[in-house]
């Protein structure tokens, strides 16, 4: 399926690597999250990318802990069999307080390729 308009989805219907990849991250389990990427994945957050699993697990423990948050998924959508989006809404301590974000993956044999998380 490829469409040019996202599909909106439940979010038991995100594949098993999106899935994996949020309950790992929102548990701050690196180790976890890091066993549904390619060993070559880039993640890019806050303008800033991070490529591979160094670079990624060096990411997540520093936002892990930078500031206090609840994270909650609202949302998520497909616009093909390789690209996702899941739509969380934070609220804690960081600058603003409250924020929706896109988690924006792109998946490849069955693994997270490319992540862009942007508001």
């Amino acid at each position: 399926m490829s469409t040019d308009q996202p599909q909106t989805i439940a979010p038991e219907a995100l594949p098993e690597a999106v899935t994996g990849f949020l309950k790992a991250h929102r548990a701050h389990d690196a180790a976890t999250a890091l066993s549904f990427l390619h060993p070559d994945a880039t993640v890019t957050d806050e303008g800033r990318t991070h490529q591979g699993a160094p670079a990624i697990e060096a990411w997540m423990t520093r936002a892990a802990g930078e500031y206090t948050y609840t994270i909650e998924l609202i949302g998520a959508q497909k616009a093909d069999a390789d690209h996702y989006v899941a739509t969380h809404h934070l609220e804690g301590d960081f600058p603003g307080g409250v924020v929706d974000l896109h988690f924006r993956f792109s998946l490849g044999d069955g693994l997270i390729e490319d992540l862009r998380i942007e508001p």
